[in-house]
């Protein structure tokens, strides 16, 4: 991160990164996940906080933001040198949909030991974070993420009819995307999804990455023999997306960096 990316995100507990996928690439996977809403409804729009796993193996365009090289640098200054992909998942909304609660981490507990943000000497330290690929236009006052800034550090929970929307609230800020953009956050920030008003679909990617010792995800690993999902993408891993794959460990593996 340049000087003035280190200090929003420190400010705000995400950023911004326009134009991360290019406009040919949202035009295919837009177009592959079209033929796919054509046989199966869950793939036209999700309803309540269902979502769609595993988009990484959805074909190369999918694959290749695993370990995007505008994404992974950013991870790496706020997670280490090593770091892995826990979960990934994909939500697409139609116009009518509710939204979902902000949710955050319990932030009365003495220690989160995964949602964590530290400052240290000149240094960020973070466990979970995501990095959100917008894949449609998300309008200023459409709905959608949204995030309270600064909460990332805050010391106190969240009123409840403001977590609950409830009620308005001027500190909820909704956060406008581009086809292509990227958001990346901190899951210690309060975030979650406005009610969704936007002129069409709402199509957004979600991978969530930890520090390499660390799961969030507890199910299983793409990288172990309890899932199956790897069998469609394992020919065509590059040894940096693989490593991105493997299952926590604080051995001398994470000398093999990303």
């Amino acid at each position: 991160m340049n000087e003035e990316e280190r200090y929003l995100f420190d400010l705000q507990g995400y950023l911004h990164l326009p134009g991360v996928i290019d406009p040919a690439t949202i035009e295919r996977m837009n177009g592959f996940l079209d033929e796919k809403a054509e046989t199966y409804p869950l793939w036209r729009a999700q309803t309540g906080n269902a979502h769609i796993e595993h988009p990484i193996t959805w074909g190369s365009d999918f694959l290749e933001l695993l370990n995007h090289p505008r994404v992974v640098p950013v991870l790496k200054e706020l997670m280490g040198e090593y770091f892995r992909l826990d979960h990934d998942y994909a939500i697409f909304l139609q116009p009518g949909h509710g939204g979902l609660q902000l949710h955050g981490p319990k932030m009365h507990e003495p220690y989160d030991p995964l949602h964590f943000y530290h400052y240290v000497d000149g240094k960020i330290f973070c466990g979970l974070c995501v990095a959100t690929f917008a894949l449609t236009d998300v309008p200023e006052g459409a709905g959608g993420l949204a995030v309270i800034p600064g909460s990332h550090k805050s010391n106190f929970p969240v009123p409840d009819d403001i977590r609950m929307l409830k009620r308005s609230s001027p500190i909820v800020r909704q956060v406008p995307t581009k086809a292509g953009d990227c958001v990346i956050f901190t899951e210690r920030l309060i975030h979650g999804t406005l009610p969704w008003r936007g002129p069409g679909l709402r199509r957004t990617l979600f991978f969530k990455y930890a520090p390499g010792a660390l799961s969030w995800e507890r199910r299983a690993y793409y990288q172990h023999e309890r899932i199956d999902a790897i069998d469609a993408i394992d020919a065509i891993l590059t040894p940096k997306q693989r490593r991105l794959l493997a299952p926590p460990t604080a051995d001398d593996h994470r000398r093999n960096r990303p």
